[in-house]
């Protein structure tokens, strides 16, 4: 089915035809200006109402902080916050800690994920593969990653290993559910297609199967990075010298507020950031679905 656009014309854009004329006369066409409706009503940029919230909330912590409704022995000001994050730039202990965090979450990610879509894969296109994998994974999945961590650290003991593993085991759970549900839930009229014009099994699957499961991979995608953090955040109290968790359980034993703060907002642009990174590829990738943007 054909997206019908609805467009507006500028007024004033069509000329009017002389007075002396005649009325049959057919001079050129007038240029008419044609631009859909969505663009010709825009008013704020998207990006400027996006911000509002957070500066929003920013202002009202602020006078919170000023007035004295909020004291800085319970949370430090914003003017406190950004203070205490230009001294641990300056220092560098800052720019270190998010590349140490980031390498562990986005290691975990790469083994949890990689291991999540295989089995997913296994499962959603052999029914032998779904009887062996899925009810074990629709086991496991409902264990708390955090009930793993005493096991973890007995098996891998306390250095990088267990960190990298709660990540994985956080990051590969998403993936699978989400990969598998979208291969299954492929249009069987394109199965049906694929096989009246010759397609063989492995053409199938790449030209029909793994497509139409990508937009449930890259849901997947979204959800398992936002776990990544939390698993993180987790994962960086076991035994941590470095990182962002690392400098949060200082600032806790020095009643730090300002620098957990900072932390906790790093965690926050840093999962911001990786989210932006699977909505472009969503656009890049999904670019032939139409979908639904919102009035």
């Amino acid at each position: 089915m054909s997206a019908i656009a609805t467009v507006t014309i500028r007024p004033g854009a069509a000329k009017r035809r002389p007075a002396d004329e005649p009325a049959g006369h057919r001079g050129p066409l007038a240029r008419q200006r044609i631009e859909p409706v969505s663009v010709a009503g825009r008013g704020v940029p998207r990006w400027l109402r996006r911000m509002s919230g957070p500066v929003v909330l920013v202002l009202l912590w602020q006078v919170a902080s000023k007035t004295g409704v909020l004291p800085s022995e319970v949370l430090a000001g914003p003017s406190t916050v950004i203070g205490s994050a230009a001294k641990l730039i300056e220092t560098g202990e800052l720019q270190d800690a998010m590349v140490i965090s980031l390498g562990r979450a986005l290691a975990g990610l790469a083994i949890g994920g990689s291991i999540g879509v295989a089995l997913a894969v296994v499962a959603g296109l052999f029914r032998l593969g779904e009887d062996l994998v899925d009810a074990t994974m629709q086991m496991l999945r409902t264990v708390p990653n955090v009930a793993m961590i005493p096991l973890l650290i007995i098996w891998l003991g306390i250095g990088e290993a267990p960190k990298i593993a709660l990540i994985a085991l956080g990051t590969a759970f998403p993936l699978y559910l989400n990969v598998y549900a979208g291969i299954r839930n492929v249009d069987s009229t394109l199965i049906e297609a694929g096989r009246t014009l010759g397609l063989s099994r492995a053409a199938m699957v790449r030209h029909v199967v793994l497509p139409g499961a990508l937009p449930n991979s890259l849901v997947g995608l979204r959800y398992s990075l936002g776990i990544a953090w939390l698993a993180l955040v987790f994962g960086e109290q076991i035994n941590a010298t470095a990182g962002i968790g690392y400098l949060m359980a200082n600032a806790r034993e020095m009643f730090q507020t300002d620098v957990i703060v900072v932390c906790l907002a790093v965690y926050a642009l840093l999962g911001l950031g990786v989210d932006f990174t699977v909505r472009t590829l969503e656009k890049v990738f999904l670019a032939w679905r139409p979908a639904f943007s919102g009035t």
